[in-house]
């Protein structure tokens, strides 16, 4: 199944969240550090309910460790800032869908490592600046694993 990636993670209730999505979806949530708080902290075992043992989640020292011990990953980079929306990708069991931190988004530097093409935005009206990131990675999460035919799903 496809990761779900966030890149130094801020805010606990939404990795809380994403936890709760990956036990049901059956992706990993894979989190780049630093993160913004432990993952024994009390806010994201409140917001991943008891779904943590259900879930697979691997933390990485950095990007770079990521893509280490993913060298054929395929990863869609999302991002406010592109053309070409999540629906425009063909998703597959090995690709990673890749977030930035709540504040500010996916940095440049983590961007140009990425072709373009692999660049999704969610579209949103005219004056809008972001989604919040459990939602933004739960459209996108259920958008790829529609393709894949909910695999495994029931």
């Amino acid at each position: 199944m496809p990761d779900i990636v966030l890149y130094e993670p801020e805010i606990p209730q939404n990795t809380g969240n994403l936890i709760r999505l990956s036990a049901n979806t059956g992706y990993r949530l894979c989190l780049i550090e630093p993160m913004g708080f432990h993952l024994d902290e009390k806010r994201l075992r409140r917001a991943g309910l008891d779904y943590r043992e259900f879930a697979s989640v691997q933390t990485f020292e950095s990007f770079d460790d990521y893509t280490a011990h993913h060298p054929d990953t395929r990863i869609w980079a999302f991002s406010s800032k592109v053309e070409h929306l999540y629906t425009d990708a063909d998703y597959a069991l090995d690709d990673a869908l890749l977030f930035g931190p709540e504040s500010r988004g996916l940095p440049v530097s983590v961007l140009e490592r990425i072709p373009t093409t692999q660049h999704l935005r969610l579209p949103m009206l005219t004056g809008g600046r972001s989604l919040n990131l459990a939602n933004a990675a739960a459209i996108a999460t259920y958008e790829s694993w529609r393709q894949l035919g909910f695999v495994n799903g029931a």
